[in-house]
């Protein structure tokens, strides 16, 4: 099975030899694929709608993995238990739903070694969720798939919350600078050309709002600029 280049940099941060659980699985393409390469012996596919699980249920089937896979038809993790699985992923959803989903269970979200996520969006509102609710940023990586780069974090809960010195570190991962991400500058210049293009979009009104958000956006735009 050949794995889109996002599918497959996730898949890469699975452990080996882990239990591991994907919430929202689709056709299940990330543990089939890992079950086939020996990385991980066993897998729970979950999803909220039928469709999706079925679809994943075909796959285990063609690739006979019945007996290494539980499929699960709810919402996020509330259908796992505490103990059952010791790595998450939750890919391709949006960065507030994934924060609501950890928030659900609590007890899961708390009690695995790692939870690899990869919004969509609102990834900045992911980050702020994590480091205000005691998890840490383990890792952070960049994929770039079909002219879009996509942000994919590692995370675990500690109990501890995290401050940051400045709030651009919620837009760009602290881990992504420290680690110098083969596709940071990138990634900065596109959020820069974002900028440039919402100040473009305002032109020269100068209501209060519009000051408002004509500094903001070049604020972002100098510190993304020191970024790189």
């Amino acid at each position: 099975m050949k794995l889109t280049n996002r599918l497959l940099k996730i898949a890469s941060l699975v452990s080996e030899n882990k239990r591991l659980a994907d919430i929202g699985t689709d056709h299940g393409y990330i543990p089939v694929y890992l079950l086939n390469e020996g990385k991980i012996n066993f897998a729970i596919l979950a999803d909220i709608n039928k469709g999706p699980l079925e679809n994943a249920r075909s796959e285990v089937k063609r690739n006979k993995l019945e007996d290494k896979v539980d499929l699960r038809l709810g919402s996020g993790i509330e259908v796992l238990k505490k103990g059952e699985v010791d790595e998450v992923i939750i890919a391709g959803m949006g960065g507030i739903l994934i924060g609501e989903l950890l928030e659900a269970n609590k007890e899961v979200a708390h009690s695995v070694d790692k939870l690899i996520l990869q919004p969509m969006q609102a990834q900045e509102e992911l980050r702020q969720y994590l480091l205000n609710n005691g998890y840490e940023i383990l890792d952070e990586c960049l994929e770039k798939e079909d002219f879009r780069i996509y942000e994919i974090i590692v995370a675990k809960y500690t109990g501890k919350n995290t401050h940051l010195e400045d709030n651009i570190y919620y837009e760009i991962g602290k881990k992504l600078i420290e680690n110098k991400d083969e596709l940071l500058v990138e990634f900065v210049e596109n959020k820069i050309k974002k900028y440039n293009n919402i100040i473009s979009k305002l032109g020269n009104k100068d209501t209060e709002a519009v000051i408002a958000k004509r500094n903001l956006a070049n604020e972002r735009i100098e510190k993304l600029k020191e970024l790189i």
